[in-house]
């Protein structure tokens, strides 16, 4: 990790302490990825011991949002940061905030997908769709985890435009569903079972996003949330 854009301080420790939150925040990140892996093959495959894995994994996220969460109040009041370090913190508690609950999607995802498992009319051979948007919202959330410990907004854009992509794809998936459901009512249940996962997995790109947005705040100072796709782009070029 890119250790430079942290101010060199007199107390080692104080170093220390924010080294270690910020690896725990990419540790918490790292199972969350792994969460949102393991709810969406469950649910393709039909494996149910992943989707019992994924929901236990939930109780050690949100450990992990609680652990850094005092730790980071713990420094800001004895350590009163200012300037990159106070944003620093400021934005890691933002940051666990969007990972837990990235996690609580997945976590539904995985029960979604023991639901369906137990339901006759369960199929897995119609998630195509499903796959690659939920490939599209790892593959953001990745970056922006990378991102954050690079301590870097290079290419930050190119993460957010993939929202749109993510966007795109869900529509997509509605109207399938929807057609579906008119076609046949028989099909309404598992559709609109379908539509709750697909939108957990939208959501999931949602708070991705925000994870960049909190990002360019600890870098260069400034909000950018509510920003337009088009807007930010300009932003960043200022």
């Amino acid at each position: 990790m890119d250790n430079s854009k942290i101010a060199h301080h007199i107390s080692e420790n104080f170093n220390k302490e924010l080294e270690d939150i910020r690896n725990k925040v990419l540790t918490m990140g790292g199972l969350v990825e792994e969460q949102i892996e393991q709810a969406v093959k469950a649910l393709t495959t039909g494996n149910m011991e992943l989707a019992e894995l994924v929901i236990k994994q939930d109780n050690e996220v949100d450990d992990f949002e609680m652990e850094i969460d005092a730790e980071c109040t713990q420094i800001i009041a004895l350590r009163q940061p200012a300037a990159f370090d106070l944003r620093l913190l400021l934005v890691v508690l933002r940051v666990i905030n969007e990972l837990e609950r990235i996690g609580d999607l997945a976590e539904r995802i995985a029960k979604m997908a023991i639901y369906l498992s137990n339901n006759s009319e369960g199929r897995t051979d119609q998630y195509h769709e499903l796959k690659h948007m939920a490939g599209l919202v790892k593959d953001m959330l990745h970056s922006a985890l990378d991102n954050f410990a690079r301590m870097s907004i290079d290419g930050i854009t190119d993460i957010t435009r993939c929202d749109e992509q993510v966007d795109r794809e869900y529509a997509s998936i509605i109207r399938q569903l929807i057609t579906q459901m008119m076609e046949d009512p028989r099909n309404i249940t598992r559709s609109m079972d379908m539509l709750w996962t697909v939108r957990a997995l939208e959501r999931i790109g949602d708070h991705s996003r925000y994870i960049c947005e909190h990002l360019i705040y600890m870098v260069k100072g400034e909000d950018v949330r509510h920003l337009t796709q088009a807007e930010l782009e300009i932003k960043m070029k200022s």
